[in-house]
């Protein structure tokens, strides 16, 4: 049992200043794992709507609902659109006898249903798989190789593992979109995600997969549209400055977990990873990941310039405008790239992140971190404020 902590201290500070919590994020990433440790699983407070029983209690919501007091859970909540107003009532009420906590996949329908009916009422938290500093950071390796969905990362050998990844995208792309209401089919989305891939660390162009797949470039932005909403794929965006030179303005792609990625590049085994051509590009998005969930930004962007200039990630966070490099080298040195950023972009500093155990500087405003750093945020990337 991997603990956490840090995203259990969040749920709860959340649930005493709103009142109703809705926490998504892909399915199997521990949402109900953590609501159990909230809410007994047994107790009324709990209703589970993939549950027949809770969806019985539940005809009339109104009845079921209104005399319950203290924390309920309602878990996969987007199959009950309808609960959605019901729920506003019942937080509106003074005194507040119960507050809400929501789990739910990132369908576009909980997101659109908890906007409208609970504005104002609801704080939306985003959970993702194990982080890096909740499995450790001696165990980065394997933590890459299957990524962060706890049966894939637990799972008792690599064999399992990949049977678990296979049965993922298996039922996600046959139940749980068509569930959502998304009515793309699922082997155009599966062979589209199997493309996707290849274009991990790559910047966004429609046109080669619209081409391939043989459908139009809407349908294939409306795709990827879909795996972002749902949390499989990330869509970076470009940093505008106003200089003078041409800069990139589409988005740069990544998986959001790595696992995920590697099944459908084929990979099978770390000796796999490592001679892989994507490795780099892999080992990129996993650092992106990564320090995104550790560090919290409050915006996130990458920057690059048709001349060649390139930033990996542009964090601001408290008024700071911090850069990340990604290095998957023994010693990376200063490079062009980093200069131009630091002068046009004004950047407080860069980390440049490597697989070394050895922190050492580039610049007065550049040093080289280790991965492990990234696990401790901030502190780790930037100890030094210029």
């Amino acid at each position: 049992m991997i603990k956490r902590d840090s995203l259990i201290g969040e749920v709860r500070s959340a649930i005493r200043r709103s009142r109703a919590v809705a926490l998504i994020g892909p399915r199997q990433c521990g949402k109900t794992t953590l609501a159990r440790q909230l809410v007994s699983v047994d107790s009324p407070n709990y209703l589970d709507l993939e549950d027949p029983s809770s969806l019985a209690r539940l005809d009339q919501p109104m009845t079921a609902l209104r005399g319950l007091k203290g924390l309920v859970v309602i878990d996969e909540v987007q199959r009950r659109p309808d609960l959605f107003p019901v729920l506003r009532v019942l937080t509106d009420r003074k005194p507040l006898p119960a507050r809400f906590l929501l789990l739910g996949s990132a369908s576009p329908e909980l997101l659109r249903q908890s906007s409208e009916s609970l504005a104002g009422r609801i704080e939306t938290l985003t959970m993702g798989g194990f982080s890096l500093a909740e499995i450790g950071k001696a165990a980065h390796a394997r933590h890459w190789r299957r990524g962060g969905f706890p049966p894939s990362y637990l799972a008792r050998s690599e064999a399992d593992s990949l049977v678990w990844r296979r049965n993922f995208i298996q039922t996600f792309l046959e139940r749980d979109l068509p569930q959502w209401g998304i009515g793309a089919p699922s082997t155009a989305l599966l062979r589209f995600w199997t493309m996707l891939a290849h274009f991990h660390g790559q910047i966004w162009n429609a046109a080669e997969p619209a081409r391939s797949l043989g459908v139009s470039e809407p349908t294939v932005r409306r795709y990827l549209d879909i795996l972002s909403g749902v949390f499989m794929a990330r869509q970076l965006l470009p940093w505008h400055a106003n200089l003078k030179k041409r800069q990139v303005k589409a988005p740069k792609i990544y998986f959001r977990d790595s696992g995920l990625l590697h099944f459908l590049l084929g990979i099978r085994s770390e000796k796999d990873l490592l001679g892989h051509p994507k490795s780099g590009s892999s080992w990129e998005g996993y650092v992106v990941e990564e320090t995104i969930k550790a560090v919290e930004p409050d915006e996130v962007y990458y920057w690059a310039t048709h001349g060649g200039a390139e930033i990996d990630l542009i964090l601001l966070k408290r008024g700071r405008m911090l850069g990340v490099e990604c290095k998957r080298a023994d010693a990376p040195r200063m490079t062009p790239s980093m200069r131009t950023a630091l002068n046009e972009l004004k950047l407080e500093q860069i980390a440049v992140v490597y697989p070394g155990t050895m922190r050492y500087s580039l610049d007065e405003r550049v040093a080289v971190v280790p991965l492990e750093a990234v696990a401790d945020g901030m502190k780790g990337l930037f100890p030094k404020r210029v």
